[in-house]
């Protein structure tokens, strides 16, 4: 876990006064889909962000993030302190979570912002809307409200659309009230309770992409192709509906073979790549129950659904593939907020 969270790291600028985290997630069913209607179906992992603030004497934000990223917001302008050109463009979502929060409720106050990281960023693994409801409940808590999760959720949308332009909202669902979820669009969100705990390994390709920009071109392939697409939203649909009655039964191979169906049918839509698909076979090579992307595709990262005796193998065979493994459980918390004694 974060170095901090025993008591080994505080803001170079001050001690931090409250904190909030938010897990991860993966989507084992759905993604891309979700946005034309089809529900899709997550789980939250034991991976997180976590978010520190106290408050300052002006009116300034100043976030640092332990992905070597600083610099301080007076209004309009930024100075930059680490990061380099992008630093502005990584941080501006937190800015702006903060700020959603602030704004709403008239509170005219400086904040120091950290932010601690254990999930890669733009990976597929639901990094910044995990920062967004981080920022928002830590600031919150910060200048003595008691947000509701259902707040939370709210003001978190702000910063959300700022990156992805078009979300769904099922990665905010999932970083604030964790567990698993199977969210639609128009009927926001079902948490699913007493599914069995599944033995995942996620494989990292490297590659970073822009989640906004994948959504888009598979709206435009939609529009080009509506006679072919809409056939594959309802196979999505119908999809994810079998997907949960596989988890109600605990048949986790036939919950295997679904999310092999369903990297089909997202590679169809335009959102696999090369180095994705090399992961996905090789870990059904070695004996996955299923493996496919997981987030908006074009790089980032695949899941593989094992049995609790092949989690080396599998592992290994994604190592070998030259993606990066890393082994995740489910976790039923969402965000969480606690004060420093």
């Amino acid at each position: 876990m974060l170095d901090y969270l025993n008591g080994t790291r505080t803001l170079e600028t001050d001690i931090l006064r409250t904190y909030a985290s938010a897990p991860g997630k993966v989507i084992l069913t759905g993604e891309h889909f979700v946005v034309f209607g089809a529900p899709a179906l997550a789980i939250a992992i034991n991976r997180r962000i976590v978010v520190g603030v106290n408050q300052r004497t002006d009116r300034r934000l100043h976030i640092v993030s332990s992905l070597g990223k600083s610099g301080e917001f007076e209004q309009d302008k930024f100075n930059l302190e680490e990061g380099g050109p992008e630093a502005r463009d990584f941080l501006e979502p937190v800015r702006i979570a903060a700020e959603s929060v602030l704004k709403r409720y008239g509170a005219n106050k400086g904040l120091n912002i950290q932010v601690n990281s254990d999930v890669p960023v733009a990976s597929g693994l639901g990094s910044s809307s995990a920062i967004s409801v981080a920022t928002v409940a830590s600031v919150g808590e910060a200048i003595g409200l008691n947000l509701s999760k259902e707040e939370i959720l709210d003001l978190s949308l702000t910063a959300e659309r700022f990156v992805h332009k078009n979300p769904s909202g099922i990665d905010i669902a999932i970083a604030t009230f964790g567990g698993t979820i199977l969210y639609e669009r128009e009927r926001g969100m079902t948490r699913i309770e007493d599914m069995p705990n599944l033995a995942l390994v996620i494989g990292n390709t490297g590659i970073a992409r822009n989640t906004g920009s994948l959504v888009e071109s598979v709206r435009r392939r939609r529009d080009h192709f509506p006679s072919t697409i809409n056939p594959l939203i309802a196979a999505a649909q119908a999809l994810t509906g079998s997907a949960v009655e596989a988890l109600r039964a605990r048949d986790l191979e036939k919950l295997g073979e679904l999310l092999d169906i369903n990297h089909g049918l997202l590679a169809a839509v335009g959102t696999s790549c090369i180095e994705l698909d090399r992961l996905v076979y090789a870990a059904r090579s070695v004996g996955a129950l299923g493996a496919k992307l997981t987030g908006a595709g074009g790089g980032g990262c695949m899941i593989a659904l094992c049995s609790d005796e092949n989690l080396v193998t599998v592992s290994e065979a994604i190592r070998r593939a030259n993606g990066s493994p890393i082994t995740v459980v489910k976790t039923e918390e969402g965000v969480l907020t606690w004060k420093e004694n």
